[in-house]
């Protein structure tokens, strides 16, 4: 069977050199197929607009593996208010706090998490740094989805801006 990932960026888009292009682009090269779509308008994303955008492609694109950064983990909880197509596997690196107060993406906030992610294995990447979220929370937070769960060391919000380009990690991941 022919496993399908899709990535979906966060706030701002996730263009190169973020590690999620760097995937984007190895998957490619081993013959995978992958889904790396701008979503609308993403420095200043509207929630409801985001759901619709991402609804359409699960629909379409029916994926096996999805890939979140950031504000994108937060959409996936959104996303499974509703009944939905389960995933093989969801991996959530970065995810921002359930509280954020952030005024350009107030729509996605408050959140709080929905009792089925829609996926069957769910693993969660976090860095013991983050800004948008404190660890305590992010532990807590895969604890109740049933995640594994990683942490990084002083990664930041595991992104371009805090060197994570190219990340071996991830990519063993989702190509193994």
């Amino acid at each position: 069977m022919l496993n399908r990932t899709l990535i979906l960026h966060g706030w701002g888009g996730s263009d190169f050199p973020h590690w999620q292009s760097h995937l984007a682009s190895e998957i490619a090269k081993n013959y995978g197929t992958v889904s790396f779509p701008l979503l609308d308008n993403c420095h200043f994303p509207s929630k409801n607009r985001w759901v619709k955008q991402v609804k359409k492609i699960l629909e379409e694109f029916k994926p096996h593996t999805v890939v979140c950064h950031s504000l994108a983990n937060t959409l996936w909880f959104w996303l499974c208010q509703e009944e939905m197509l389960e995933v093989e596997r969801l991996i959530m690196v970065s995810p921002p706090s359930l509280i954020t107060n952030e005024n350009t993406i107030k729509t996605f906030f408050p959140c709080r998490i929905p009792q089925n992610l829609y996926a069957k294995k769910i693993e969660m990447i976090v860095s013991d740094n983050d800004p948008y979220i404190e660890l305590d929370e992010a532990e807590s937070m895969a604890k109740a989805i049933g995640a594994l769960f990683t942490v990084v060391e002083d990664a930041g919000h595991i992104n371009a801006d805090s060197g994570y380009g190219k990340w071996g990690l991830i990519e063993e991941l989702v190509l193994k």
